[in-house]
C-alpha cells in the first residue's frame, strides 16, 4: 500500500501561519503545550518556538512517570532553547485519589492524570495569554486514542490532520532528536504501556487506512468500530431539546 505524504517544510509554514493566525484571532500572545517527551509534543512545541519565538511555554507535568519520558522532554528543551517549565503533578494526583475515597479501575485512575495536565495547562495559558495546544495527530483522532477533557482539552490541534508518518518527517525536518523521534509511540500513563499496544494495530496500517480506505478487512473494522464508539470525544455534549 503506497501514499504520498506532503512535503514537511510546507507543512511547516503552513502550520506556523495557522498558529500565528489563530493567536491573533483570539487575542492571545502565543501558545502553551505539554511536553511528554513524545515526538508529538515535540513537533508542537517546536513549531510554536518557530512561530511565536519567547511568546510559547513547553511544560513538562510528570505524575509518577517514566524518568527517560522527562529526560528526552528536557532533551528537547535544550536543542530548540524553549522556554519550559515543569511542574510535579504526582502530589496533586496522590491528594485527589485520597480525596475520592473510593476503588478505581487503573485505566480511570489513569486518566486523571491527562486531566490534571489540562487543568495545569489551562491555568498557566490563562495567565500569560497562551493559547493550549493538543498534540493529537489525524490517527489518534480518528480512533479516538485520546482522554477527553484530558489531553482532547484544548483550544488548538496543530496536527490534527496529518498522519503519523507525516509527522515523524516533519520531526525530523524541524530537527527533533533522533532518540525522540524513534522511540515507541506511548501515553506514558504506565510502565510499558504503548499507543499500538492499546489500539491493537500499527500506526502504519492506520495511517494506511486513512490515507486510501484500504487494509486488511480486521484493520478496517477496528478501525472504524474505535472511530464510532469515540464519536462522542469530537463532538460537543449533545444538547436535549424537549417537546
Amino acid at each position: 500500500m503506497t501514499y504520498t505524504y506532503r512535503d514537511p517544510a510546507r507543512l511547516a509554514v503552513s502550520i506556523e501561519n495557522w498558529l500565528k493566525e489563530q493567536a491573533f484571532s483570539a487575542g492571545a500572545s502565543g501558545g502553551i503545550v505539554g511536553l511528554s517527551g513524545g515526538i508529538d509534543s515535540a513537533v508542537v512545541a517546536a513549531l510554536l518556538k518557530r512561530a511565536f519565538g519567547s511568546d510559547m511555554l513547553a511544560v513538562l507535568m510528570p505524575c509518577h512517570s517514566i524518568s527517560k519520558d522527562r529526560d528526552h522532554a528536557l532533551l528537547l528543551v535544550e536543542a530548540f532553547a524553549l522556554p519550559y517549565a515543569e511542574i510535579d503533578l504526582s502530589p496533586v494526583f496522590e491528594s485527589f485519589l485520597r480525596a475520592l475515597d473510593t476503588s478505581l479501575s487503573p485505566l480511570a485512575a489513569a486518566n486523571i492524570k491527562p486531566r490534571l495536565r489540562m487543568t495545569t495547562l489551562y491555568a498557566l495559558g490563562q495567565n500569560r495569554k497562551l493559547l493550549v495546544c493538543g498534540t493529537g495527530n489525524k490517527a489518534e483522532i480518528v480512533m479516538g486514542y485520546f482522554t477527553k477533557y484530558g489531553d482532547g482539552g484544548c483550544d488548538l490541534l496543530p496536527l490534527g490532520d496529518l498522519l503519523k508518518c507525516e509527522v515523524r518527517e516533519l520531526a525530523r525536518f524541524l530537527g527533533v532528536p533522533e532518540e525522540i523521534v524513534t522511540k515507541a509511540p506511548s501515553a506514558g500513563l504506565w510502565e510499558g504501556q504503548t499507543d499500538e499496544g492499546e489500539m491493537g494495530m500499527t500506526y502504519e496500517a492506520i495511517d494506511g487506512y486513512i490515507a486510501t480506505g484500504k487494509g486488511d478487512e480486521n484493520v478496517r473494522a477496528r478501525i472504524e468500530t474505535m472511530n464510532n464508539v469515540s464519536a462522542h470525544k469530537r463532538a460537543l455534549p449533545p444538547v436535549c431539546i424537549p417537546f
